[in-house]
């Protein structure tokens, strides 16, 4: 857990990190190739893009914001990688303009559906621009944390709101466009050609602590980063987690 290579400064990534980084992991050895090229759409100022770089590989990082992307620019330099990150202004949807189709053994698709316009669209692309065998993470806004905070909140109106609504949102003035359930997650993956091999809840207890406890209290992070890790795995935690993460592989020819 005192691993400096990874952003282990957050619980909002702990979880996200630990199964990534395996995956890459597993693609190394899949591949015999120790520098993978992936592909982080919505990348942003580089949360784990800079980290991946560490890790020896190359990304390429797609993004709407010109100051997301310098800031990833500033961030990369500081950590020594910039030769091996490259940003580019772009979107999910016209994905192609900027990146290449079936150029990348992973791609990263976090923070990205909840806002695109047609998230099938945004999986389908992803998928297409994974070479044969690669591998898609996925990390949307879930459904059941979203309900379980407002009402837990007081706000069991917009709790309620949030159930029935075909997009997750709670009312007018909630700022997350959409979220989504495990099964319309693992759905969206699927229909675009891949096998889920991974579901895990993000955040399912770390938004709900009193920042005060886990800041004073010796060794409650710690605490809190292995209970949030043993809960990810667990199916009947994934309803209440704030954030869903899903892994898709393609088919192997021996497993059909």
């Amino acid at each position: 857990m005192s691993d400096p290579m990874r952003p282990r400064a957050s619980l909002r990534t702990a979880v996200v990190w630990e199964v990534l980084q395996d995956a890459l992991d597993r693609r190394v050895k899949a591949t015999g190739r120790e520098t993978l090229d992936v592909l982080d759409t919505g990348g942003g100022s580089g949360n784990f893009a800079v980290p991946v770089a560490r890790l020896g590989h190359r990304v390429t990082v797609v993004d709407p914001s010109p100051n997301a992307l310098f800031a990833l620019e500033r961030r990369a330099a500081e950590a020594g990688v910039a030769d091996r990150v490259r940003g580019v202004q772009g979107d999910a949807h016209g994905l192609f303009d900027v990146a290449e189709r079936g150029g990348y053994d992973a791609v990263l698709c976090h923070g990205v559906l909840e806002y695109v316009d047609d998230p099938a669209e945004g999986v389908r692309n992803a998928v297409a621009a994974l070479r044969a065998d690669g591998v898609l993470s996925v990390l949307a806004a879930g459904l059941g944390g979203a309900v379980l905070a407002r009402a837990l909140a007081g706000h069991f109106t917009e709790a309620r709101h949030a159930l029935a609504d075909p997009d997750g949102r709670w009312g007018e003035g909630d700022p997350m466009p959409r979220r989504f359930t495990t099964e319309q997650l693992t759905a969206l993956v699927e229909d675009a050609g891949l096998r889920v091999t991974a579901v895990h809840g993000v955040r399912v207890f770390a938004d709900l602590v009193p920042g005060v406890l886990v800041d004073t209290e010796p060794g409650a992070l710690d605490a809190l980063l292995k209970l949030e890790a043993t809960a990810a795995e667990l199916p009947a935690f994934h309803s209440v987690a704030t954030q869903l993460h899903v892994l898709g592989e393609f088919e192997r020819a021996d497993e059909v």
